[in-house]
């Protein structure tokens, strides 16, 4: 820690936090179980990003035991945590950092209603006004990937490039959120699995009525740009 400028020490400490408190929100929303799913942050004004390690329960963790990573993937030597392994993840999150300058932070979950239309390799359409708020149109779904090296990443980039959603659904493995920070990562994975519930009990009643594009567009910049700034919902 030591060759890091106090300025980036103290975001680093920082992360760790947030990092740790968000891992709770995974599990108070029921998107994770055991010790599957993850949370990254990018550390501001460094090319730094904090991860969760791998195989330990979240009941377990603390800004201590995060992972210190550059933006290819390594750990960070002699930092707290560094003894473990990170996130079986992390190339993946690695490569959205280094390819998406934009983004301060990712999550993966195997959320049970977003996985299951990543299992069928569908996009989510979007028929309901959240989605339009949240996602501004359908919630796309990105190549079959395997974990171990970057490819989940290449795969969410490619997707999410151009792309108003923060949201991919990996094909057989489950949903990918980016966000502006981890926090807003965090509320894109919550909001993709509500929406992929609502869809799914939605379609076992009949056909989807989908919104007309220009509405669409319409409720995307309201909420995007207005909402929250003195509007009334």
């Amino acid at each position: 820690m030591s060759s890091f400028t106090p300025e980036v020490q103290v975001a680093i400490a920082r992360i760790r936090d947030e990092i740790t408190e968000l891992h709770a929100e995974l599990t108070r929303y029921e998107l994770v179980v055991w010790t599957g799913g993850n949370v990254s942050g990018r550390v501001p004004g460094a090319d730094l990003f904090v991860i969760k390690p791998s195989g330990v329960s979240y009941d377990e963790l603390s800004p201590e035991n995060m992972i210190l990573c550059d933006l290819d993937g390594s750990v960070i030597p002699d930092t707290p945590g560094w003894e473990r392994a990170p996130s079986s993840d992390t190339a993946a999150h690695a490569y959205v950092y280094r390819n998406m300058p934009e983004v301060g932070g990712v999550v993966h979950t195997h959320s049970t209603y977003a996985t299951a239309w990543a299992a069928r390799g569908e996009e989510i359409p979007c028929v309901i006004t959240a989605m339009a708020d949240e996602f501004g149109g359908p919630v796309p779904v990105g190549p079959f990937a395997i974990i171990g090296d970057d490819s989940i990443g290449r795969g969410i980039v490619e997707t999410l490039t151009g792309h108003r959603s923060r949201a991919v659904l990996m094909q057989s493995h489950g949903p990918f959120t980016i966000g502006k920070d981890a926090r807003d990562a965090v509320k894109a994975a919550v909001m993709v699995e509500d929406a992929a519930r609502t869809v799914h009990i939605a379609a076992q009643a009949g056909p989807l009525l989908p919104i007309p594009q220009e509405s669409i567009d319409a409720l995307f910049y309201r909420y995007q740009n207005v909402y929250g700034q003195g509007a009334t919902t």
